[in-house]
């Protein structure tokens, strides 16, 4: 298959150049050879990846992690239990981020109840409540 330019990469994957050259500084992407011309000339491997990355972020994988996904994916020691162990850890992290939402959730539901709109400013129980101390 013909090698793409970072433009119809881009573009293959839904993605915008910058994240194209984001990824491949933060070495997820391996660096591209170039033409004569100073084009970057991916292989059409490259769009995979670059799913595989996008994807893995909307998951909630961090890059370190997916750096850590993409190196398990290429060894031939490495079995499936370790990307689940992975998958299982991020699991638990999502539930802790849900339940820190939540918490939030509630308690901007009980200052926007405290707060009936008509005080001024100086006086907004919303505003008392984040000067406060505590929460």
């Amino acid at each position: 298959m013909k090698p793409l330019k970072i433009g119809a990469l881009a573009k293959q994957v839904g993605v915008n150049l910058e994240t194209v050259r984001f990824y491949e500084r933060r070495r997820l992407l391996p660096e591209p050879p170039r033409s004569d011309s100073g084009y970057r000339l991916y292989p059409a491997e490259a769009a995979r990846r670059l799913r595989f990355i996008k994807r893995a972020q909307e998951l909630g994988f961090s890059l370190h992690e997916i750096r850590e996904l993409l190196s398990l994916r290429v060894s031939p020691r490495r079995t499936s239990k370790e990307i689940r162990k992975r998958a299982e850890a991020k699991i638990v992290d999502i539930e802790a981020k849900i339940k820190t939402l939540e918490s939030m959730k509630r308690t901007l539901h009980k200052l926007t109840k405290a707060c009936v709109g008509c005080t001024p400013v100086a006086e907004c129980p919303i505003l008392e409540s984040l000067d406060g101390e505590s929460a």
